[in-house]
């Protein structure tokens, strides 16, 4: 598996990846899968803000997921803040793909003088998202219960954040 930076070819795979996760799950609270343009906008608006946006491919180059991080607010304050958001392709569940996303996407925030993560989970039965970002050194930070009504019932969101480098150990530059 290659983790690398999405290029604009990418972005019909990853529609398809997201359009499975918003037509069959609970981790976005889309009711609609927004389609090639849409994401293409939105990696676009990603790129053009400085924030690292990684695919994962196999040997024989399908994408098997995708992850990015976002301004988590938009006021000043919160500039050393972000929010991920990481999918991977059914077909390529539970092989270590998510896992290796969220390294490259903390090492490469990190990098770049991020201090926190935050994690904002889909639905609290989401179990697999919830212990990527366990093992990826997140801590449960709360659940605001009810937020999201999908496929008929209400939805939990849960927080979780991770810091980056020193975190607020130290003043930010």
């Amino acid at each position: 598996m290659l983790i690398r930076p999405t290029t604009l070819a990418d972005i019909p795979a990853i529609a398809e990846i997201y359009d499975d996760a918003v037509r069959t799950g609970t981790a976005s609270f889309e009711l609609d899968p927004p389609g090639t343009g849409e994401m293409t906008r939105r990696y676009d608006a990603l790129v053009a803000g400085g924030y690292p946006y990684f695919v994962a491919v196999d040997e024989d180059g399908t994408l098997l997921g995708y992850a990015y991080v976002a301004a988590f607010r938009p006021r000043i304050a919160y500039r050393f803040t972000v929010e991920n958001s990481v999918y991977v392709a059914p077909a390529a569940h539970k092989r270590g793909v998510g896992k290796a996303l969220m390294t490259a996407l903390i090492a490469e925030c990190e990098q770049r003088g991020y201090r926190q993560m935050i994690a904002v989970i889909g639905d609290s039965a989401n179990a697999g998202s919830i212990a990527l970002h366990r093992a990826c050194g997140f801590r449960d930070i709360g659940i605001l219960a009810s937020t999201g009504l999908k496929f008929g019932r209400w939805l939990d969101t849960v927080l979780m954040q991770r810091d980056l480098g020193t975190g607020d150990r130290t003043p930010a530059a």
